[in-house]
């Protein structure tokens, strides 16, 4: 073995690390965001000191809905990545297809990955834990709906990156959607948040969505009704924004030939 031929292995693995964001933030963010999510969910829990009501309730459920929003934005970017992965995005775009049809198609791939794991997830959170994920009632659909659509947002958005940037960027397919974590409010509602990210929260669909879940399960007459439109106009309005900046960054790469280099 000869050291100068390991140091120049490590050495080229570390300048990787200089200008490559999406790096940065496995050794940093990743650890770091950690660290805040589970933060808080401690001080939720020493907050009411161990008697939350339907403490599994909330937390199962949370974690399937969570996973709702997962699948969602992973049906839409592991779809734009089978393509690159398979070289076979010029000839996608060399077609007839538009940029919306393509989203689109993407779309309903994420209903499918949506539904086959969210089966498992029910069958299996009943099997092991006797936990019925239909208590929330009718409100699921909504709910479930506007997280769907939450996850095409990070989805369409990530996409539009990872066409921009590269394969450098390919990294933020399973990462991106936990960026969001912290101000989602999965497992913890919004008032354990400091104020000022509890600003930031408010404007995050997913927040709205787990609120509403957690007024639900409290009996909260109005609650859900509020959160509920908060998370469908948030949607709506981010949602039109994304597909807008996804057509308006496939016809930047388009003129600058960035398609062929994600391609090839």
């Amino acid at each position: 073995m000869k050291v100068h031929r390991i140091y120049a292995l490590v050495a080229r693995h570390l300048y990787l690390y200089r200008r490559s964001l999406p790096r940065m933030m496995e050794i940093f963010y990743w650890p770091f965001l950690d660290l805040v999510i589970w933060g808080f969910i401690t001080v939720y829990l020493m907050k009411f000191q161990g008697q939350i009501p339907g403490a599994v309730t909330f937390f199962l459920g949370a974690l399937i809905l969570w996973d709702v929003l997962f699948r969602a934005q992973q049906g839409i970017t592991i779809s734009f990545l089978e393509e690159i992965w398979a070289r076979n995005l010029m000839n996608l775009f060399a077609s007839p297809l538009k940029p919306s049809e393509f989203l689109a198609a993407t779309m309903v791939m994420s209903i499918f990955k949506v539904l086959a794991v969210s089966v498992v997830m029910v069958v299996c959170a009943g099997l092991f834990y006797s936990y019925n994920i239909f208590v929330i009632g009718m409100w699921l659909v909504p709910f479930v709906l506007n997280l769907v659509m939450t996850g095409w947002i990070i989805g369409v958005l990530t996409t539009a990156l990872i066409m921009r940037f590269g394969q450098e960027a390919e990294v933020l397919a399973w990462s991106m959607v936990f960026l969001f974590q912290p101000i989602s409010c999965v497992f913890y509602p919004m008032e354990v948040l400091p104020g000022w990210l509890q600003a930031i929260a408010w404007m995050n669909p997913a927040a709205h969505v787990f609120e509403g879940m957690r007024a639900v399960l409290n009996a909260s007459p109005t609650e859900p009704i509020a959160h509920l439109g908060w998370a469908t106009g948030l949607n709506l309005l981010f949602l039109g924004m994304v597909i807008a900046a996804f057509h308006w960054t496939f016809e930047l790469c388009r003129e600058r030939g960035l398609l062929v280099r994600i391609g090839e």
